[in-house]
C-alpha cells in the first residue's frame, strides 16, 4: 500500500518512509492492505503524510499472497520492508533516493533487518535510519535453556504464533509438539485476525492454562530455540543509525531482551539511540509519536544520539 502527500515533490524527490506493521495474524486475511486501518498501521502513516513524505507499507510475503507467512524470519520480513520502497518508487513519479523506516513489534524486528541488511540489498536507496519500536529483536527468552518457565499471558497467547513461523521452515514438526490444552484447542482462535473467531478470543486466552506451552520433546524444544537464535540481533552491522524505544510496562517482549540486543549492536559498532520509557507498555501509541520526531529529524540531516556508552 503506497500513500502519497498533497502538492508537488520538493528538489530531490519525495523522501519514502517505509512502515512494518506489528503482528496482525498468520493467514490471507491478517494483510493489513485489505483494511482501511490497515489493522492499526494507520497510525504510522498519517504523521508523515502530514510532513511531506511518500508512505509504503508492505503486507508481508504471505499474507494476502501465496504460501505461507515465515512469522518471525527476519531477513524475509527486512526484505518485504526494503522492497516496499522499491515498489513506491515504481508507481510514484517524483520519489527521492532518501528513506526511512519506522515499525513496531513484528515490525520492529523488520526494520532492524532493513536497516542490516541496506547496505547490500539497498543498492541505489540512501537510508537515513530506521525507529524500531519494541521491537522483536531477540526472542530466545521465550523458550529459555532451563525450559519455558512462567510465560506472562500475553507471551503465552503469542506462542500459536511463533510455532507457526517456525513451522514453515521446519515441517517435520507439528503444532501439538509445542502446544497442548487451551493453547491446541483454541489455536485456530488465537490466531484469527478478524471476524467470527477473532471475536472468541478473551475466552480462548482464558483456558489457556501454565502447562500448555510445553514441549513435547527436547528434539523440538532445542529446534525452536536454535530458530529464534537464528532470527535474533544483530545478524551483520547495521547501516544507519537506528532508535529502539522499549516500555518498562511491555509484558509481551520484555524490556531486557530487547536491551541485551542492543547492548550486543553497540557491541558491533551500530549507531544506537536506546530509549527506555517506564510508564509504556508493549507498542505504545506515544512511541510512535517520539518515533515520527526522530525519523523526521534524519530526513533533515541531524545526527542521530548515540546512547551506546549509557548501555555498557
Amino acid at each position: 500500500t503506497v500513500f502519497v502527500p498533497r502538492g508537488s515533490a520538493p528538489p530531490g524527490g519525495w523522501p519514502i518512509v517505509s512502515v512494518g506493521h506489528g503482528t496482525t495474524g498468520v493467514t490471507d486475511e491478517c494483510a493489513p492492505s485489505l483494511y482501511p486501518n490497515l489493522l492499526g498501521a494507520i497510525g504510522m502513516v498519517t504523521p508523515f503524510l502530514e510532513r511531506g513524505a511518500v508512505v509504503t507499507v508492505s503486507d508481508y510475503q504471505g499474507l494476502g499472497s501465496p504460501g505461507p507467512h515465515p512469522y518471525l524470519d527476519a531477513p524475509s520480513a527486512g526484505y518485504d520492508v526494503v522492497d516496499a520502497v522499491r515498489a513506491a518508487r515504481n508507481v510514484v513519479p517524483g520519489t527521492g533516493t532518501r528513506w526511512a523506516a519506522i515499525g513496531v513489534s513484528q515490525g520492529g524486528q523488520a526494520t532492524w533487518a532493513a536497516n542490516e541488511m541496506a547496505a547490500d540489498y539497498g543498492d541505489g536507496l540512501e537510508l537515513v535510519g530506521t525507529a524500531n519500536l519494541s521491537p522483536a529483536a531477540d526472542l530466545r527468552a521465550i523458550a529459555p535453556p532451563e525450559g519455558l518457565g512462567d510465560l506472562t499471558l500475553p507471551q503465552r497467547g503469542i506462542l500459536p504464533f511463533v510455532v507457526e513461523g517456525f513451522l514453515v521452515s521446519h515441517p517435520q514438526y507439528r503444532d501439538s509438539d509445542f502446544l497442548s490444552g487451551g493453547l491446541l484447542a483454541g489455536k485456530d482462535v488465537l490466531l484469527a485476525c478478524t471476524g467470527p473467531l477473532a471475536a472468541e478470543k478473551l475466552t480462548a486466552v482464558a483456558a489457556i492454562g501454565p502447562d500448555d506451552v510445553r514441549p513435547s520433546s527436547p528434539e523440538a524444544y532445542a529446534a525452536m530455540r536454535d530458530w529464534l537464535g537464528q532470527n535474533a540481533f544483530p545478524m551483520t552491522g547495521a547501516t544507519a543509525p537506528m532508535m529502539v524505544l522499549v516500555g518498562g510496562r511491555d509484558n509481551l517482549v520484555e524490556p531486557e531482551w530487547t536491551e541485551q540486543a542492543s547492548r550486543a549492536a553497540c557491541a558491533e559498532g551500530d549507531r544506537l539511540d536506546f530509549r527506555f520509557r517506564p510508564e509504556q507498555g508493549h507498542a505504545d501509541a506515544a512511541a510512535t509519536t517520539e518515533a515520527v520526531e526522530w525519523v523526521t529529524e534524519r530526513f533533515l540531516g541531524a545526527p542521530s544520539a548515540n546512547t551506546c556508552d549509557l548501555l555498557s
